[in-house]
């Protein structure tokens, strides 16, 4: 567990900030970018948690706690002085997200169009979430186009939006709430 004594340091005034291994980037860098945006996606699910129960609710907690697993992965580079031994999502995370996947969409009918975020409360903030997670996926994909990033993590996050998408068609009543795109409905 990690202890936090004191919220506040001063070390980032000047627009810097600490990784893992104690590595100084500028705030704007694209790692920084990258865990921030988990760590978004992280509060996105807690807000939707404020509507779920059960089941569910359940899969959203361990999420949760994979993405302070995916933040802690991001923040210590893999090639950098700390990296080896430094947790890392692992690819039973990856598997548990497509059991997840696989066991809610065996009551979900399949769609006649694309989803509209809407719907219960619930699935709304899933489809917020869900996009934030495709920010953040992209982000990474970026990072890792320049530095190196685990192939676990890359599918971690991938998978994490299609969770994200199917969990929001489970907590709108199984489907049965969807809102569905009519194209061109507004002409």
């Amino acid at each position: 567990m990690v202890t936090l004594n004191r919220i506040y340091t001063k070390t980032g005034d000047k627009g810097e900030t600490a990784l893992g291994d104690g590595t100084r980037l500028p705030k704007h860098a694209l790692r920084i970018s990258a865990y921030g945006t988990v760590d978004e996606t992280n509060a996105a699910i807690g807000l939707a948690r404020l509507h779920t129960e059960g089941e569910l609710d359940d899969m959203l907690a361990r999420i949760q706690n994979d993405l302070f697993d995916l933040g802690a992965d991001l923040c210590v580079p893999e090639d950098g002085r700390r990296g080896e031994g430094a947790l890392r999502i692992v690819e039973s995370q990856v598997e548990r997200l497509e059991r997840e996947i696989d066991a809610m969409n065996t009551v979900l009918s399949p769609l006649a169009s694309f989803v509209l975020p809407g719907g219960t409360p619930a699935a709304a903030h899933l489809h917020l979430a869900r996009t934030i997670a495709r920010r953040a996926e992209r982000l990474m994909v970026e990072l890792a186009a320049q530095e190196q990033v685990g192939s676990a993590a890359l599918r971690y996050v991938n998978r994490l939006s299609d969770h994200l998408f199917v969990a929001s068609r489970y907590a709108n009543d199984r489907g049965a709430k969807d809102v569905l795109w009519v194209p061109a409905a507004n002409r």
